[in-house]
């Protein structure tokens, strides 16, 4: 590990024990070298996108896991130990730590680092408590609930030093990091206009509650947010579905936006800024359990003239410029002049920051170094204060000026309310 502990936090399990490998063999760092990590949320995406992608790096090493969902803190912990016993010319796994309470990881002084990858309304107050404590941050999109939580957590990460990665793979694409490099160097002439394309919410009605599972903290996982009772969100207990009510989410404008709508600011040059106004209109469920904008267009404009079109649909992005445009799907790139697709970038010209090897290898990579990531903080919460607002406008139904710079809206107390929320108890930041 990185920095060196001299005891361990409370825990579920006994210490780590490392296995042979851990000493430097087959590959692996020496333990001096190693960045060790805590994980909270330990889900289908934590695990599949995470956890799956930490594991085999070398100069790696995962000592703690951590969910509200007891099956699933377990689930995790064996595919921790299965890993490593893998790796180990013996076949004696490592023990792994487990838990149930955030605050356990994050004051483990053993650790370099955190990884979060919870619902959006737990980003924020365990990223804030960690780099208080230390750590650095790995941690999932849309990376707040509200601007003003967003605020606190870029401050936060700034005045600690703190290294920080915004998790999304999109800055590590091949087609959108080609786009947006031709854009910045002009080779579409003077860009006018961005259109995205995010998926499109769903409805479900009120559904009845339902008995806590045992395994599961209810009251923990509702944190911040509002009391709900449990019942059934439709997939996977609470676990995914949550993204369709606006207690704990934004929607597709946040889900999606902070993938594609951070392409379209790269694109830009608006990473660190935002538009300077807003209008739309959304379809929000009038009743049921979910209660995001289903369809939904937005128009922004930028101070120099690039005018913002996010709208429902199949996702994707389009720039649109004097002498031409350029438009990428997930794993497409298309464009007219046809010559911009193998168009190359010169050394004197603009080269956008990026990790072919993706997000969590970035991430370990400026641990290391205390670079800057290619997704940090202040632009993570930039591209998703981008759709916060959007979700504002379609919800008050009129145009609004925005100020980037004092993130607030121009003369208009009633938007303002809506930059923050009420905490329940006893959560603060």
């Amino acid at each position: 590990m990185i920095r060196l502990a001299t005891a361990t936090a409370a825990s579920m399990a006994a210490p780590v024990i490392i296995p042979a490998s851990a000493r430097g063999a087959e590959g692996r760092a020496a333990p001096s070298e190693r960045i060790t990590l805590g994980f909270i949320g330990v889900g289908s995406h934590g695990v599949s996108m995470n956890l799956n992608s930490f594991l085999p790096q070398p100069d790696a090493q995962v000592l703690m896991v951590c969910d509200v969902d007891g099956n699933r803190v377990k689930a995790a912990a064996e595919r921790v130990r299965s890993h490593y016993a893998g790796q180990n010319a013996s076949g004696r796994a490592a023990l792994i730590d487990m838990g149930r309470d955030f605050r356990e990881v994050i004051t483990r002084p053993d650790l370099d680092g955190v990884v979060i990858s919870t619902p959006d309304h737990w980003h924020v107050i365990p990223a804030v408590l960690a780099a208080r404590e230390g750590k650095d941050v790995f941690c999932e999109k849309p990376l707040s609930l509200t601007v003003q939580e967003g605020r606190i957590l870029s401050d936060t990460i700034n005045r600690y030093g703190r290294v920080f990665q915004t998790a999304s793979e999109n800055r590590s694409k091949w087609n959108f990091l080609h786009a947006c490099e031709l854009v910045r160097n002009g080779r579409i002439g003077k860009l006018h206009t961005i259109r995205t394309v995010l998926p499109q919410g769903f409805r479900l009605p009120i559904q009845p509650e339902l008995p806590v599972p045992e395994d599961l903290d209810w009251d923990m996982w509702l944190g911040q947010a509002p009391w709900r009772p449990y019942c059934n969100w439709g997939m996977e207990r609470c676990h995914y579905q949550w993204r369709w009510n606006l207690d704990f989410s934004g929607g597709q404008l946040t889900d999606w936006g902070a993938h594609i709508n951070d392409v379209a600011q790269w694109g830009n040059d608006t990473e660190y800024t935002g538009p300077v106004s807003v209008e739309g209109w959304g379809d929000f469920p009038p009743d049921g359990l979910y209660n995001a904008a289903v369809d939904f267009e937005v128009s922004y404009e930028y101070a120099n003239g690039v005018r913002l079109i996010c709208k429902s649909g199949t996702p994707g992005i389009r720039f649109e410029g004097s002498a031409g445009w350029i438009e990428c799907k997930w794993d497409s790139f298309a464009c007219h002049p046809e010559s911009l697709q193998t168009e190359k970038i010169g050394p004197e010209e603009i080269h956008l920051r990026t990790c072919p090897e993706r997000e969590q290898r970035d991430f370990l990579n400026c641990v290391k170094s205390r670079a800057k990531t290619y997704y940090p903080v202040e632009v993570g919460h930039r591209s998703v204060s981008v759709c916060h607002i959007g979700n504002i406008a379609m919800k008050l139904g009129r145009k609004l000026h925005w100020d980037p710079d004092r993130e607030r809206f121009v003369n208009d107390p009633e938007a303002d309310r809506y930059l923050s929320r009420a905490m329940r108890e006893p959560w603060t930041l």
